[in-house]
């Protein structure tokens, strides 16, 4: 089946067609019935006027949808622009007039946001409600109004098929470029490091509308004619009981998801045994989840990656998990990941240094920002801006952002490291560290931790004093702050720039 991600515009083929291709709230549909579906949504856009290169929006929690107008904008040559539903209506608004898109797809939690929006962006000729409600039209009526006729669409891998906007952790978002091309290999390259199978039950639970919860499982499940769970959102007791009764294969997760499965009521005595592997990414995972799953004999694969390569770089397989604890890995099949220090020399074994990537998998650009695209590929490669040391077996260790680095006493202090420390201390749940003006040293660490519900005389001070035995003293927070919680974006990420700005 041609939906987008090849250069055969007339031909349709379906590895298992009568086989299920999602699931939802109680809902199956057949390969067959999501191809026909897809192709009426193709069949409607065109008509509404969508053309070769548009931008196509899709403003929602996961749902089948999503997945249909991604693959109808492809079938015509369209880019699809997927976006985060809790971003704010000036966040929706910059988003949809930095895309150009002329069409917007959204759910019921932005009904309130596109009403609004949708007499000032006058260049969206089309706004199609999901959920039902709202000015635009239903979601579903409009793709029954599109006829069966096959798209034949001529493709070229090298052209734009989706923009997804970065977090935009500081300014304004910016919209990766990504090419056919670059999914594509994307595909490959997950197929390849990954025990995927064509009997796949994948739970979808991590946001379709970010490109690991899209990219790095569901698609390639979908590639081999698996099965595809969506769950609109993360609930911890609705994931557990879904993975026992459908008898779940696999998920991609973030740690904080993972650490809130293994706290759920009923954890200890549930089955995971039709679990072949979770995928965990987003940021490390801290040892003590590692050790949790590894009791359970659950395998969990850590990978690493970022929107800009869509997104693998590194995977650590189940069977290193324990020999090469804390890594990210080794490099994907068809992308070259490397080690530089400033000056863009390779750094040597061991030593910390930025990295960088390329390959086919690799964004073409930022739309609408050449000055930013230029400065991110310097010399034909993606510079990530994380810091990592590489072992003389070729496994990545991730330290940390360069930004969040800091240096205390002339020395290099990565927050993760001892983030990584706190998580190992009784009674604590969650952990960030920042690096903040110190008159004596320059800079020194202030960590901000969340305690588990059950212990909560356990005081900043006491936890500073068990680091004590734990870390280097320069390495050691000046001060811990016990918080109720810590500020995370969809995808689980803690939001570090909000963190400084309360100091």
């Amino acid at each position: 089946m041609n939906l987008g991600i090849g250069t055969w515009p007339a031909r349709r083929v379906m590895v298992r067609p009568d086989a299920t291709a999602l699931v939802f709230e109680g809902q199956s549909v057949t390969y067959r019935e999501f191809e026909l579906r897809v192709r009426k949504l193709a069949n409607a856009l065109r008509d509404s006027g969508v053309r070769h290169g548009d931008r196509v929006a899709y403003v929602g929690f996961n749902h089948p949808s999503l997945l249909e107008t991604f693959f109808a904008a492809g079938l015509l040559g369209a880019a699809a622009v997927l976006i985060n539903p809790r971003l704010r209506r000036a966040e929706v608004d910059y988003i949809l007039r930095d895309s150009g898109a002329t069409t917007v797809a959204f759910g019921q939690d932005q009904r309130e946001n596109a009403v609004s929006l949708e007499s000032e962006l006058t260049d969206v000729r089309t706004w199609l409600s999901v959920d039902g409600g709202g000015s635009g039209q239903d979601f579903d009526d409009f793709l029954q109004s599109g006829g069966e006729d096959v798209i034949d669409e001529q493709l070229d891998l090298d052209e734009l098929a989706l923009i997804m906007y970065t977090s935009g952790t500081t300014g304004k978002p910016k919209g990766a470029m990504l090419s056919h091309n670059n999914l594509f290999y994307q595909y490959v390259n997950a197929l390849i490091g990954q025990d995927l199978r064509q009997d796949e039950v994948h739970l979808a639970v991590a946001p379709l509308f970010h490109i690991a919860g899209l990219n790095m499982m569901a698609l390639p499940t979908f590639m081999l004619g698996g099965t595809i769970i969506i769950q609109r959102q993360f609930r911890a007791p609705d994931v557990l009981r879904e993975i026992q009764d459908s008898r779940v294969t696999s998920s991609f997760m973030v740690p904080a998801m993972l650490d809130s499965l293994s706290h759920a009521e009923g954890f200890d005595s549930a089955d995971f045994s039709s679990v072949r592997a979770f995928m965990v990414g987003g940021s490390p995972l801290p040892e003590r989840m590692l050790r949790t799953w590894a009791e359970l004999d659950v395998a969990v694969m850590q990978g690493f990656g970022m929107t800009e390569t869509a997104p693998g770089v590194r995977m650590l397989e189940p069977r290193d998990g324990v020999s090469k604890l804390g890594s990210a890995g080794r490099q994907h099949f068809f992308t070259e990941s490397k080690l530089v220090d400033p000056l863009g020399e390779t750094v040597a074994v061991g030593q910390p240094g930025e990295v960088i990537v390329r390959g086919p998998n690799v964004m073409s650009g930022y739309w609408n920002k050449p000055e930013e695209t230029t400065k991110a590929l310097e010399g034909g490669w993606y510079h990530s801006g994380d810091i990592a040391v590489e072992d003389e077996d070729g496994y990545l260790f991730i330290k940390d952002r360069i930004k969040d680095m800091y240096i205390s006493g002339g020395e290099n202090v990565y927050p993760a490291e001892v983030e990584n420390a706190l998580l190992d201390v009784p009674g604590v749940q969650e952990a960030a560290v920042i690096g903040v003006p110190d008159e004596k040293w320059g800079e020194s660490g202030r960590a901000f931790v969340v305690l588990f519900p059950d212990v909560p005389n356990l005081t900043g001070q006491d936890i500073r004093d068990q680091l004590k035995e734990r870390l280097a003293s320069y390495k050691l927070p000046a001060t811990v702050d016990v918080v109720d919680e810590l500020p995370r974006t969809t995808t689980g990420k803690i939001q570090k720039h909000v963190l400084r700005e309360r100091t």
